[in-house]
C-alpha cells in the first residue's frame, strides 16, 4: 500500500530530541514514502545523532534561520541532495530566558526582538529560501504554533511571538496562493519537548490541560501532532491554506 507522501521531498527543521514533534513528523513522513532532509541549529551533531533513529538515513544541513548566508546557501545544498522540495516543516521557536516565566512587564526589547525574529519572521525567511525549490504545481508549508488566542501562564513574550507567527502564515498563504503554495499551522497542546522544558514554570501551563481538555491529553505523546503535520504536507488538503489545525484535545473550544 502506498503512503500519502509517496514521491514527496520534505525539509524538516527542529529535530532536537526523539520526543520532539519534528522527529515524529520526520519518522511518519518517511514511513509514508517521503524523502526527508533535516536542518539543525545550533548543534547539528545532536540532530545527526537523533536522526540515526529514523527509519532511513537523512542528510542534516546546518541552518540558522536568522543568518542570511545560511538561508542563501540552503537552495544549493537541498538541490544537490534532493533536486527540489514539495514541502517544508517550520518547527522553530526561541525566546531568551528573560522573555519567559512571568517576566512579561520587565522584558527588554532586545529579547522581544530575538523571540520575534526566530519564532515568527523565520517562517517567511525559510519559506522564501525554499521557494525556488518548489515545483510549478505547488508545495506545502506547515508550521507549529501554540494557541495565541489567549494569555498563558509563564509563556509571556512567546505568546505575542506565536501570534505574529500565525499572522505571518496567513499573509504567506495570501501572497503565495496564486502559485499553489499552501501555508498552514498546527496548534499543539503542551508536550514535554526541549522547547517546553526551557519555559520556567512549564508545569503551571501543562496543568491547564490536565483539568480542562475534552480528550485525554498525553504530554509525552507527540505522534498525534506529527500525524496532522504529515497530513497537511500531503495532497489530502489541496484547497486548505491560511488555516490553523488544533491538535490539543479540544481545549481551544472550551469556555471558562
Amino acid at each position: 500500500m502506498s503512503g500519502i507522501l509517496d514521491g514527496k521531498r520534505i525539509l524538516i527543521t527542529g529535530v532536537l530530541m526523539e520526543s520532539s514533534i519534528a522527529f515524529h513528523a520526520a519518522k511518519l513522513a518517511q514511513e509514508q514514502g517521503a524523502e526527508v532532509i533535516l536542518t539543525a541549529w545550533p548543534r547539528p551533531t545532536l540532530t545527526e545523532r537523533i536522526a540515526k533513529k529514523l527509519p532511513k538515513p537523512v542528510k542534516v544541513i546546518e541552518l540558522d534561520v536568522t543568518n542570511d548566508e545560511h538561508l542563501a546557501r540552503l537552495e544549493g545544498l537541498v538541490r544537490e541532495e534532493l533536486g527540489g522540495l514539495d514541502g517544508v516543516l517550520h518547527s522553530i521557536g526561541f525566546a531568551p530566558q528573560d522573555a519567559l516565566g512571568g517576566n512579561f512587564l520587565n522584558t527588554p526589547f532586545e529579547s522581544v526582538a530575538t523571540a520575534m525574529h526566530v519564532s515568527a519572521f523565520s517562517l517567511k525567511s525559510l519559506t522564501m529560501a525554499c521557494k525556488p525549490l518548489f515545483p510549478a504545481e505547488g508545495a506545502a508549508v506547515v508550521g507549529l504554533t501554540f494557541d495565541a488566542q489567549f494569555a498563558w501562564p509563564q509563556y509571556d513574550w512567546m505568546g505575542p511571538a506565536k501570534a505574529a507567527l500565525e499572522a505571518t502564515s496567513r499573509y504567506l498563504a495570501r501572497d503565495l496562493g496564486k502559485e499553489n503554495i499552501r501555508c498552514n499551522l498546527v496548534s499543539a497542546g503542551p508536550l514535554g519537548s526541549m522547547a517546553a522544558k526551557s519555559i520556567p514554570g512549564f508545569s503551571d501551563l501543562a496543568d491547564v490541560w490536565n483539568s480542562r481538555s475534552m480528550l485525554e491529553w498525553d504530554m509525552s505523546d507527540p505522534e498525534p501532532t506529527g500525524k496532522a503535520v504529515v497530513a497537511l504536507l500531503s495532497d489530502w488538503f489541496p484547497k486548505t491554506t491560511g488555516e490553523i489545525v488544533h491538535v490539543d484535545g479540544g481545549l481551544h473550544a472550551m469556555g471558562a
